[in-house]
């Protein structure tokens, strides 16, 4: 079956009582991809691979050359990054910094969400996409986490199976709380990745797995703070360990990323691999 492309999903949406109003094909230099707006300010989507890193064997360096080094390895998917569109080009836009109430924010995370989803869904991308989910839409939200935004998917001819929700540090940190979103996300159709608020917290996330039945499909970890505390090579084995696909994120320069190679970590990502490798 042939995926929909992104003007025949701008034009499901446009049928949909909510993403009708927001969601519209971009014009000029953003024309083919999807725009949402909101308030007279057009947002957009942009992409942060997540490579595989011990895939391609010729990639062990990049102090020498880093300017050309354009792949690190296979990706495994991408984490969707919002932008805004100012005098013809874009910058980086978070669409929540502004005091909203609840309603309104949870309308926002479905809106952006959506569009991301399109863009990267529409243009025949592979590999899976990594959504980010508000905090306070998941304290917004009383029951049955995933429901709206898989219904909206499957409506649209779109796997949720693609889309893995990424729950923030704060939401990890309460075991109950996270096990809860995750069996709802994973009900529904999607995976689910927990961002570790500290390394030790992934103790927590193992204790889970074993007593609630409720196992996440992916941990992040800070590389920063990780490297920092020396924790890599601990969470690389305690993650082994689990069978849970451990993901080093916000690496930011080649140092980071060497250091992160010594200890045979698998999936990184950060703003380093986001500079030399885009999705278009």
């Amino acid at each position: 079956m042939i995926a929909p492309t992104i003007p025949e999903l701008v034009a499901r949406a446009a049928l949909h009582p909510f993403l009708g109003e927001h969601l519209a094909m971009g014009t000029g230099p953003f024309e083919g991809q999807a725009v949402a707006r909101r308030r007279d300010v057009e947002l957009l989507s942009a992409y942060e691979p997540i490579y595989d890193i011990t895939v391609h064997s010729g990639v062990q360096s990049l102090t020498a050359d880093l300017a050309s080094a354009a792949r690190f390895g296979d990706e495994l998917g991408f984490q969707a990054e919002t932008l805004r569109a100012q005098d013809g080009r874009t910058v980086p836009c978070d669409p929540f910094q502004d005091s909203l109430d609840d309603p309104e924010l949870v309308a926002l995370d479905r809106m952006v969400r959506a569009m991301h989803a399109i863009n990267f869904l529409g243009s025949q991308q592979h590999g899976l996409l990594f959504l980010r989910v508000h905090e306070r839409l998941l304290k917004s939200v009383k029951y049955d986490h995933g429901r709206h935004f898989s219904n909206i998917l499957v409506s649209f001819g779109l796997n949720p199976g693609r889309i893995v929700i990424e729950l923030p540090s704060a939401a990890v940190a309460h075991r109950t709380f996270v096990s809860y979103l995750t069996k709802s996300y994973q009900r529904h159709g999607f995976k689910v990745a927990g961002n570790l608020p500290n390394a030790g917290q992934i103790i927590s996330v193992s204790d889970m797995a074993v007593s609630d039945s409720a196992r996440l499909d992916f941990v992040k970890m800070n590389a920063s703070s990780a490297l920092r505390d020396s924790m890599v090579k601990p969470l690389v084995t305690y993650a082994a360990r689990l069978r849970i696909p451990l993901i080093f994120n916000r690496v930011v320069d080649a140092a980071q990323f060497e250091q992160l190679q010594q200890y045979d970590v698998r999936f990184v990502q950060g703003p380093l691999f986001a500079a030399h490798d885009k999705v278009e």
